[in-house]
């Protein structure tokens, strides 16, 4: 039967409602704002609007109606806008509820058009009924349309003496830069976890609520910042455990893996022991903990271990627990960058494949396969090394030794696979077979099958760069070449160069890929600072007008140019043959012969 009361005045009030902050000294993690409201309230440098931004249950609303009842304080004694509100005043009931005629409160989510906005740019020309400011908070502001936007501006630029806007959004960036710059923009940072756990622990103390140590570390956790989804997560927890909260019920209620058996997992993965990964990964499954959390936390862990490596201070987050902060200290001395940083880009690719699965389960266990499986592979620098010792360590053939193209003879032991391929021959196969492929380090450093060993193209003049691209008929790469480089420096696998103004800037990135694929080798390109030579174009440009001025200095040509006014020298072409004389007159060694063919 219904008494006429509301829910809340009737029973329960969740506790996010209950504990909601009244004033400033309430905000936990918010001290930067506070102590820049309270400077500016002191010397009445009060803004006209004011942007508050953070993640969602950070406190954006309950700051706006605080700050709203700041701008608004009064008491017998006290008639000014003030941070103190110690002692509530005259509007600050009205206010806090959200009922208050002069603090007008709106959700942009619901009122997104021109014509909300207009309605407000009507009515801030009325003075407040009762209250010192006329106050407008529009909640999660970026969902208002572009034309909203533009409407507000000019009032939001020069409002009223009497009126006062609060914004408050989780998507700065989605506002225009032309609201923001008329506003005081305060980011409301992420609550730490040590700080939640505080609060939650005086929050539980006051409702009488027995709580231990870890399960508010994993609410603290799971809240991500938020004071707000945290209390929720305590509410269901007190609930769920009926007025005692314990750590075994919260893991249940988060669907979480417990902390130390995700810690014996990142053990038995980062040590390749496959089935025992596999057992423990069954084991937090059938207790509840889902298989994408499983690998969340897992990659928590080894971003902690990583951290641990670098800042030492980690180990002191009050959300640890301490079978994390102990063996996290132990794994980060142990293992080293390259390993740890393989398992986060595994795992950060594991993830996602085990959350869009159909099959969650086996995803994750095939996540972790992979995991242990590469825990047994060296890094790329260890690899290296071994390949680098092991040829260090190949004997050399005997001096003595006759080559025997390459083939041992029958009395003497086999060589070694490289000697053979020293000595020019195919290696020895099993038993007598026949000739094996063999595999040897080249210049890229990838290993590839022997071929028939081909001449390098020597690289010593950007004329030799531009015939090379020319024989392998890149004639983009070759005109390129031609027009836009200029010799510094080159030498066998680096070559120096300046570059012309207007040199595209994919050209030594092409060069770069046509050069090791060209000549078998990795090259060393450089850009100098220096200008460098005259690239090909310009030596020939040079070498024509040489041609032309030469030829403009005949006499012969002179007299025809003087014969026809307005003729000019276009172009100088030498004649094969008045270069080198007819292969007809040169004997076999290359000497002149008499022309006898008039005899």
């Amino acid at each position: 039967m219904n008494d006429g009361k509301t829910p809340d005045e009737n029973g329960y009030r969740v506790l996010a409602r209950k504990y909601r902050p009244r004033d400033f000294g309430d905000l936990i993690g918010q001290e930067p704002m506070v102590r820049t409201l309270t400077n500016a309230f002191e010397t009445e440098r009060i803004a006209q609007a004011y942007m508050l931004t953070g993640v969602r249950g950070v406190g954006k609303t309950t700051t706006a109606r605080i700050l709203a009842r700041a701008l608004n304080y009064r008491t017998d004694s006290v008639d000014k806008p003030t941070i103190d509100l110690a002692t509530p005043g005259e509007h600050c009931e009205a206010i806090m509820a959200g009922s208050h005629v002069d603090v007008i409160e709106m959700d942009a989510a619901s009122h997104t058009g021109i014509d909300d906005i207009r309605e407000i740019i009507e009515q801030v020309r009325y003075r407040p009924v009762t209250a010192r400011y006329k106050v407008y908070i529009i909640d999660e502001v970026h969902m208002l349309s572009t034309q909203a936007f533009n409407g507000l501006l000019k009032t939001l630029e020069e409002p009223p003496a009497h009126v006062k806007f609060i914004f408050a959004t989780t998507e700065i960036r989605k506002v225009p830069v032309t609201v923001l710059s008329r506003c005081q923009r305060f980011d409301l940072r992420r609550i730490e976890a040590a700080a939640l756990i505080a609060h939650f622990r005086a929050i539980a103390e006051k409702e009488g609520v027995a709580i231990d140590d870890e399960s508010l570390a994993m609410i603290a956790r799971a809240a991500e910042g938020s004071a707000r989804d945290g209390l929720s997560l305590m509410d269901q927890a007190i609930a769920h455990g009926g007025g005692t909260v314990e750590s075994a019920a919260v893991r249940d209620m988060l669907g979480v893996a417990d902390r130390s058996q995700v810690v014996e997992l990142f053990h038995q993965v980062a040590k390749g022991d496959v089935t025992a990964a596999l057992a423990t990964f069954r084991a937090l499954y059938d207790g509840g903990a889902n298989p994408t959390v499983i690998l969340t936390d897992l990659a928590d862990f080894t971003h902690l271990v990583t951290r641990l490596k670098f800042v030492a201070d980690a180990a002191a987050d009050p959300a640890l627990s301490e079978a994390e902060r102990t063996r996290g200290n132990e794994f980060a001395d142990e293992l080293s960058v390259p390993v740890l940083s393989r398992l986060w880009q595994m795992l950060l690719k594991g993830i996602p494949e085990t959350e869009q699965s159909s099959r969650p389960v086996s995803a994750c266990e095939m996540v972790l396969i992979r995991l242990t499986h590469a825990a047994n592979l060296p890094s790329p620098g260890e690899a290296v090394k071994q390949f680098t010792e092991a040829l260090s360590r190949e004997p050399s053939p005997p001096a003595d030794r006759p080559s025997n193209g390459g083939r041992p003879a029958s009395d003497d032991a086999p060589q070694s696979a490289s000697a053979a391929f020293d000595n020019g021959g195919p290696p020895p196969g099993p038993s007598g077979s026949g000739p094996v492929a063999m595999l040897r380090p080249v210049e890229d450093g990838m290993p590839q099958a022997q071929e028939t060993a081909r001449p390098q193209p020597i690289v010593a003049t950007i004329a030799d760069l531009a015939e090379l691209a020319g024989d392998n008929r890149d004639a983009k790469l070759k005109a390129m070449i031609r027009k836009y480089l200029r010799p510094v420096k080159i030498e066998a696998g680096r070559l120096e160069v300046g570059l012309a103004e207007d040199a595209p800037k994919s050209l030594i990135g092409e060069l770069d890929g046509k050069l090791k694929q060209w000549t078998g080798m990795r090259w060393i390109i450089a850009i100098s600072r220096e200008r460098g030579g005259h690239t090909i174009e310009e030596m020939e440009k040079a070498h024509r007008a040489e041609l032309v001025s030469d030829a403009g200095n005949d006499p012969d040509v002179a007299a025809i140019l003087n014969q026809f006014p307005g003729a000019r020298i276009t172009d100088v072409r030498i004649r094969a043959e008045d270069m080198e004389p007819p292969a007809s007159q040169q004997s076999e060694d290359g000497d002149i012969l008499p022309d006898d063919t008039d005899s």
